[in-house]
């Protein structure tokens, strides 16, 4: 595969890194939240014990977020073409197509 300039022979290295990036800060984000809910969820028990099952729902959606970074760190992987050359833009144009092209 030659060099280009749009496509360096680096180029799959920052793809690779941006899937680990994905599902490194995604989960942990997602761990961070639900620890957080955890914590709130043990004092809303203590004082209102009626409130417990209301306040899943941040835990609930912690876990969204770390679903939302598979599925990031999915579309990455699956515009990473080893016959074809991979372009510094591919993540770029993976993850707008996701977004809807969110500028």
């Amino acid at each position: 595969m030659a060099e280009t300039e749009i496509s360096p022979n680096f180029a799959p290295f920052f793809g690779m890194g941006g899937i680990a990036f994905a599902m490194i800060f995604g989960c942990a984000g997602a761990a961070y939240g639900t620890a957080k809910a955890g914590i709130g969820i043990a004092g809303v028990g203590t004082f209102r014990p009626d409130l417990i099952m209301k306040s899943l729902i941040p835990v609930v959606m912690a876990g969204i977020i770390a679903v939302y970074s598979l599925v990031i760190a999915v579309l990455i992987a699956g515009a990473m073409e080893p016959s074809k050359k991979y372009s510094l833009f591919k993540c770029v144009e993976a993850i707008q197509t996701t977004t809807g092209r969110l500028n």
